[in-house]
């Protein structure tokens, strides 16, 4: 009677290990895309990294697929950390590309992975600002410092255990130091480019 209750055991944590096998190299691969359409933004190359994020999302649903009967690897941790690069990646693309933030429905990942690839959008949009300082837009970074601290603002408000979201409280004290010094480059940016405009104001009167 044992070795029939072992065999059916045996049997169920078999799929479970095929299924856990297939979904961490899905999950890589995930991270892998994320990464690689964040760089495509970044380089303003939008299609290219539209078309890699719908291929991040079309793994995310197949992970949901695969670990449907095995609830206890889909909330192990590599699969809302695999979501939480694949929130980054899609929500800044909709803030550069369509001037909105997506709703977690919308990108269909835990709520925990939303939030978590929420506060890393800080980071790459201070990248986005510093690009323009670069290139004296400091107009058109001025919009990005806002939904930065919008952001800080919101994931502020989740001020729960990390038993219940590990790591947005470090998160956020991140994102608050990256919108101060973020804040302070780009008033230092403008205030040089009044001083430049004002200066060339001044050699064509003189001429």
């Amino acid at each position: 009677m044992l070795s029939k209750i072992s065999a059916r055991l045996f049997k169920n944590y078999e799929a479970k290990d095929v299924a856990r096998e297939h979904a961490l190299k899905l999950s890589r691969n995930i991270v892998r895309l994320s990464s690689k359409a964040i760089k495509s933004i970044h380089r303003r190359q939008f299609d290219q990294a539209i078309e890699i994020i719908v291929e991040a999302g079309a793994l995310n649903t197949e992970i949901k697929s695969i670990l449907a009967d095995h609830p206890e690897l889909y909330f192990a941790g590599f699969v809302e950390h695999a979501q939480q690069e694949y929130a980054e990646a899609t929500i800044l693309y909709s803030i550069i590309k369509e001037n909105k933030i997506p709703d977690t429905t919308e990108i269909d990942v835990e709520d925990s992975a939303y939030l978590m690839g929420l506060g890393d959008v800080v980071g790459e949009l201070r990248r986005v600002i510093l690009d323009f300082i670069r290139l004296d837009k400091t107009a058109e970074g001025e919009k990005y410092l806002d939904i930065m601290d919008d952001i800080y603002t919101n994931i502020l408000l989740f001020d729960f255990p990390d038993a219940l979201l590990r790591g947005l409280r470090h998160k956020s004290d991140v994102a608050r130091s990256l919108v101060e010094r973020t804040r302070g480059e780009l008033t230092n940016a403008m205030g040089q480019a009044k001083l430049k405009e004002r200066m060339s104001e001044l050699e064509k009167k003189l001429e």
